[in-house]
C-alpha cells in the first residue's frame, strides 16, 4: 500500500485533518486572543479537509475495487 500513490494521499489529507484539529483544540483549551480569533477559522478548514478526506477515501475505495468489486 505504501507503494500506491492514491494511499499516500489518503493519509496525507487524513493527517492534515488531525493536525488542524489539534491545532484547533490547543487553542480552544488555551483560550484567549487566539482562540477569540481563529478558533471558527480553524474548524471550516477542519471540515473542510474532513470533507476532502472522506471523499479521497471513497474515491481510493471505489478505484481499488471495494465496492462490488472483486
Amino acid at each position: 500500500m505504501l507503494n500506491d500513490p492514491l494511499f499516500l494521499i489518503v493519509a496525507f489529507a487524513c493527517l492534515a485533518v488531525l493536525v488542524v484539529l489539534m491545532i484547533g483544540i490547543g487553542g480552544f483549551a488555551k483560550g484567549g486572543d487566539f482562540n477569540r480569533k481563529h478558533a471558527n477559522r480553524l474548524m471550516r478548514y477542519r471540515i473542510i479537509a474532513q470533507a476532502i478526506a472522506v471523499i479521497l477515501i471513497l474515491l481510493f475505495v471505489l478505484i481499488r475495487g471495494g465496492i462490488g468489486g472483486h
